[in-house]
């Protein structure tokens, strides 16, 4: 018997079955490819934008740095370098008008050819250790011959200042160049004809002791020079102490006193009698003649009975030994124009003779007064000569 209804599914034969797994294997393989290239667009754009943003660029082998230009030596440096010398010192020159080049100098030895500056229509008014200093002309800061070098790292600055001629001839100063001779540790002195040379220890002592501690300026024979020629100033508190003869005392009682006080002075050396090193850092040696501190033919120093081409040659003897020229202290103080010419020729610019009296602007170089100091004169004496 029939039955109705919904008439059963046939089922697909195997034919048709393969045909749609392929089919859908295929749009499979289509799907996945298109998803792939999808998302390698994404990846690759955004790594783009990335280097974009970046600014990268492609990588390449980068160019070294420049060398610097090395910076070249100062002038000071350039000194340094030229010496060996570990207390070698560069001292430089500043201030207004200055254009004296840097120059070496050694630590603690005194000051030496320091320059004296020329400026139309002014006087040089010296070194100083600052530039307020030297606008002061402060004078206890004023820096010369007569003292050592100090440096901080090899290195110093002096300050210089200047003055109108009306200041400098204002200042009227007279500088008083003191003559010691000999010298004894006896109270009440020596005896015989010479007693007068000798000075009492106890009172040289006191007089340098004074000089030291009161102010006191102590120029070099350079600066003595230039002040008479109107060129430098020197304060009218200044001193230039001497001794003639270099004789033992000197050396024995005296040169302690200079050492110990630090006060510069010069010993007029017989260089015919004597070549001793200097005793200490603040004696300067110069000439009292090589052979001349003797009598000539008529009763005066043998220099002023000599021709010029004798007093050059002695002159030149002494300087062999001393190696400077500068200043000579004549014998017994005596000289004449034969003397004096003899001297200029041989290269001596100065010369101090016995005569009383000041070093004032314009004195003869070749004639400098001096004062002479006795035995007998204490401190109260000093005083009433120098101030």
């Amino acid at each position: 018997m029939a039955t109705f209804g919904t008439p059963p599914a046939r089922r697909p034969s195997a034919r048709v079955r393969r045909r749609r797994l392929f089919a859908g294997i295929v749009g499979a393989v289509v799907l996945l490819a298109v998803i792939g290239g999808t998302v390698a667009a994404i990846g690759f754009a955004r790594a783009g934008a990335e280097d974009r943003g970046t600014g990268a660029a492609p990588s390449a082998t980068e160019s070294p740095a420049p060398t610097p230009t090395p910076t070249p030596p100062t002038a000071e440096e350039q000194l340094l370098a030229s010496s060996t010398d570990p207390a070698a010192c560069a001292v430089s020159f500043a201030g207004d008008g200055i254009a004296d080049a840097p120059m070496l100098q050694t630590q603690g030895a005194l000051y030496a050819g320091l320059p004296i500056p020329s400026r139309d229509g002014l006087v040089f008014a010296g070194w100083y250790a600052t530039p307020a200093d030297a606008a002061a002309f402060a004078i206890p800061a004023r820096v010369n011959g007569s003292e050592p070098v100090v440096c901080t790292d090899q290195r110093v600055t002096l300050h210089g200042a200047w003055m109108s001629p009306a200041q400098n001839e204002a200042e009227d100063a007279r500088i008083p160049i003191l003559m010691y001779h000999q010298f004894t540790a006896n109270p009440q002195g020596e005896s015989g004809w010479l007693r007068g040379n000798y000075a009492y220890i106890g009172d040289f002592d006191a007089h340098i002791n004074h000089i030291a501690t009161t102010g006191f300026y102590l120029p070099t024979w350079d600066e003595l020079s230039a002040f008479i020629d109107g060129r430098l100033f020197l304060p009218t508190h200044s001193v230039i102490v001497t001794d003639d003869d270099a004789d033992q005392t000197w050396f024995d009682l005296a040169a302690p006193v200079v050492d110990e006080y630090k006060v510069l002075t010069t010993s007029f050396m017989i260089t015919a009698y004597r070549q001793d090193p200097p005793p200490n850092l603040y004696v300067l040696r110069r000439s009292h003649t090589h052979d001349m501190h003797r009598a000539g033919a008529n009763g005066d120093g043998l220099i002023t009975n000599l021709s010029v081409p004798e007093i050059v040659a002695d002159m030149d003897t002494s300087f062999g030994v001393l190696g400077v020229k500068e200043i000579v202290a004549y014998p017994f103080g005596h000289y004449n124009d034969t003397a004096k010419e003899g001297l200029r020729q041989a290269g001596w610019e100065m010369a101090r003779t016995i005569e009383p009296g000041y070093v004032t602007i314009g004195t003869d170089k070749l004639a400098l007064p001096t004062v002479r100091i006795n035995y007998g004169m204490g401190l109260d004496a000093l005083i009433n000569l120098i101030g």
